[in-house]
């Protein structure tokens, strides 16, 4: 396209409503998402993962035990419960994590990651390491910027304290 849409879509904004600027970001952070999530489920198509897949993977792999409850998991990704469970029957269907009773807890579920949901996680890291998790445009201070700026909403959000 030979203009920005957004760019245009804010002046025209402005024209009929006021002040764009939240706006523009808002509809930047947008499309920025769209962009970064296409790029990066590109990646790790191969795997037969998406990025949501992907991070609860890493997740597990993270954990100390290897396992974690699905409550947690949803905690820490923060996403709803029903995302949880539909990640977690994908990745054991896959064979890449698998259902355990949780032994401080009789009715909960852990989900624990197999060696061979291990071995995908080291490959299918390196390739998104490789690509610079499709942020490769920016330096590393840019990078620890946007991430200081995006931390503010975050807080704001209650995320965290």
């Amino acid at each position: 396209m030979p203009f920005d849409p957004i760019e245009r879509a804010a002046e025209t904004w402005r024209a009929h409503f006021g002040p764009s600027s939240a706006m523009a970001a808002v509809t930047s952070i947008m499309r920025a998402h769209q962009i970064l999530l296409s790029q990066l489920d590109a990646l790790l198509k191969p795997y037969d993962l998406t990025f949501a897949r992907y991070e609860a993977l890493v997740l597990l792999t993270f954990s100390k035990a290897g396992a974690l409850p699905l409550s947690k998991i949803g905690e820490r990704l923060m996403v709803h419960p029903t995302s949880v469970t539909n990640t977690v029957d994908r990745l054991e269907r896959a064979g890449l994590v698998r259902r355990l009773r949780n032994p401080k807890d009789g009715r909960g579920v852990l989900a624990e990651i197999t060696d061979e949901g291990r071995d995908l996680v080291r490959r299918a890291t390196a390739d998104l390491m490789a690509a610079g998790f499709g942020m490769t445009m920016y330096g590393e201070s840019e990078l620890e910027d946007l991430f200081a700026r995006l931390r503010t909403l975050r807080v704001a959000a209650g995320d965290f304290a």
